[in-house]
C-alpha cells in the first residue's frame, strides 16, 4: 500500500481566519503521525494564506517522518527550501485568486526555467517533486528536468467520480483511472517515483492507492474534515483503511 502524506494546510487556514496561535499546524502534524501518517505535506503560498514560514521551520525540526514542502517556482521559495531542506519539495503552479491548486504545473512549457529550479533545490541537497497532469508531454519534461518524483493530479478523477453516483465502475471514471495507470506507468519507465493526490477522500480513494507502483498519495482536506468531528489521529487510521479498501 502506498504512504499516506497528510496536508495539513486546512489546520493553519482555521487559525489564520482569525490571526491567531490555533490550532497549531504542528500540532495537527504530531497527531497525524501518531495516527499513521507517513509524511507531512504543506504548502507555503506566496501570499502566506495559510501556512506561514515558521510553521515550516518547526515542522521541520520536529516531525520525524517525510516533510514535503509544496511550492511555486520563484526564487524566494527555493532560497526557502534551500536553507529549511525539507525531504522533498514539490513545484506546483499557483495563483493568488484559486482557491486551491486548480491544476498541474505545465512543465512542457517551462522547461527551461524548471530546470534552473530542479538545479539548486537539488544542490541543496532537496529531492524534487513535480505536481502534473496526467499527460505523457509533461512527464517527459519533468524527467527531462532532472526530477525526482511526478504527482499526479487525481482532480479530474476525483471529480468524475462524484459526478457519476461514487461509481467506481463508471466507464468515465474507469478512462480517467486508466489514464492515471498509463502515466504512472510512464513515470516509473522514465526512473521517476510514481505519487498522485488532489482532492481524494474516504470514498474514492482506494482505486487511486492500488494503481501499480504507487508510492504516495498526498491528502489533505478530507482528513482535516474528518478530523473536525473524530480527531485527527482516527480520522489518518481511517483514510489508510480506505485507502486498503477497507
Amino acid at each position: 500500500m502506498p504512504a499516506l502524506c497528510v496536508n495539513v494546510d486546512h489546520v493553519a487556514t482555521v487559525r489564520q481566519a482569525r490571526r491567531t496561535y490555533e490550532p497549531d499546524p504542528l500540532w495537527a502534524a504530531v497527531e497525524a503521525q501518531l495516527g499513521g501518517a507517513e509524511g507531512i505535506t504543506v504548502h507555503l503560498r506566496e501570499d502566506r494564506r495559510h501556512i506561514q514560514d515558521d510553521d515550516v521551520r518547526r515542522l521541520r525540526d520536529t516531525v520525524t517522518v517525510k516533510l514535503n514542502l509544496e511550492m511555486a517556482a520563484t526564487k524566494e521559495m527555493v532560497r526557502i527550501a534551500s536553507t529549511i531542506r525539507p525531504q522533498m519539495a514539490m513545484l506546483v503552479p499557483e495563483g493568488r485568486t484559486e482557491v486551491t491548486t486548480e491544476g498541474g504545473l505545465d512543465v512542457a512549457s517551462q522547461a527551461a526555467r524548471l530546470r534552473g529550479v530542479v538545479e539548486a533545490l537539488s544542490a541543496a541537497g532537496v529531492p524534487v517533486s513535480m505536481f502534473i497532469d496526467a499527460e505523457r508531454s509533461q512527464v517527459e519534461a519533468a524527467a527531462a528536468c532532472g526530477a525526482s518524483v511526478c504527482e499526479v493530479h487525481t482532480g479530474p478523477y476525483a471529480h468524475l467520480f462524484h459526478e457519476h453516483g461514487r461509481d467506481a465502475r463508471s466507464g468515465a471514471v474507469q478512462e480517467e483511472l486508466d489514464r492515471i495507470r498509463e502515466i504512472g506507468l510512464l513515470i516509473q519507465s522514465r526512473g521517476m517515483q510514481f505519487n498522485a493526490g488532489h482532492a481524494l477522500n474516504y470514498a474514492n480513494v482506494a482505486p487511486i492507492a492500488a494503481l501499480p507502483g504507487v508510492r504516495e498519495l498526498h491528502i489533505g482536506h478530507a482528513i482535516v474534515s474528518r478530523a473536525v468531528f473524530v480527531g485527527m489521529r482516527t480520522a489518518v487510521r481511517e483514510m489508510r483503511m480506505a485507502m486498503a479498501g477497507r
